[in-house]
C-alpha cells in the first residue's frame, strides 16, 4: 500500500498542478496522511531550483494549517477520529509517552520534533489532547515546519541533485543534526 502511495505522490510531483498537490499533501500529512511532503517537494525543487523558497513556503503554510486540523482532532475528536489515526499508524506507545511530557514542554517538543520526519500528525493530535494553547501551537509549528522545509529547500538549492540522494537516505540524520545544533545554540545563548 505504501509503495502505491509513493508512486502516486511521485506522479503528482510531475503534474502541472504540482503546487496544489504539494499543499494538499502537506496539509494532510500534518493530520492523517502517511506520506511526507518531501516526496513532492524534492523533485519539484530539483526541476526548478529558483522556485525553492516559494515551494518551501507553500509546504510550510499548508503543513501548519493541516497541523491546526490535527490539533482540532486531538482537542475535540480524540475519542473518535484521533484514537483511530494513532492506532492506524501504530503510534500508541509514542503517543502515551509524548502526551505525558507535552503539557509541560509542548512548545519545545513541537519545535524540536516538528523539524524531524517523525509523523507530525502524532504531534498535532497530541497537542490538541494536551490542550496546549492554540497560539503557542501555531507559533511553534511555524518555527519548526519552516525550519524543516526551508532547510531541505536550501540544501537542494545550493547542492542540487547530489544532495537529493543524501537527503532521501538520511533525512532523519540531517534534520536531527540541525535540531541538535539549534538546541546547542539556545543553550549557549542562555549560558552567556
Amino acid at each position: 500500500m505504501l509503495k502505491r502511495l509513493y508512486d502516486w505522490t511521485m506522479a503528482k510531483a510531475a503534474s502541472r498542478h504540482a503546487t496544489r498537490w504539494l499543499a494538499g499533501v502537506s496539509f494532510a500529512e500534518s493530520s492523517f496522511f502517511p506520506i511526507p511532503p518531501d516526496l513532492l517537494m524534492i523533485p519539484m525543487i530539483l526541476a526548478n531550483r529558483q522556485a525553492a523558497w516559494r515551494i518551501a513556503a507553500i509546504c510550510t503554510a499548508a503543513s501548519v494549517v493541516g497541523g491546526i486540523a490535527g490539533y482540532m482532532i486531538g482537542f475535540f475528536l480524540y475519542e473518535t477520529i484521533g484514537r483511530w489515526v494513532i492506532d492506524l499508524y501504530h503510534l500508541e506507545a509514542q503517543f502515551a509517552a509524548l502526551r505525558d511530557t507535552f503539557i509541560q514542554y509542548g512548545a519545545e517538543i513541537l519545535i524540536i520534533k516538528g523539524m524531524t520526519p517523525i509523523p507530525y500528525k502524532l504531534l498535532t493530535i497530541t497537542a490538541g489532547v494536551a490542550h496546549l494553547d492554540i497560539w503557542v501551537f501555531i507559533g511553534a509549528s511555524l518555527i519548526s515546519r519552516s525550519m524543516r522545509f526551508f532547510l531541505v529547500a536550501a540544501l537542494l538549492y545550493w547542492f542540487g541533485e547530489p544532495i537529493r540522494i543524501f537527503i532521501e537516505k538520511r533525512l532523519t540524520l540531517v534534520t536531527s543534526l540541525f535540531a541538535v545544533a539549534l538546541i546547542g545554540g539556545f543553550l549557549v545563548i542562555k549560558l552567556i
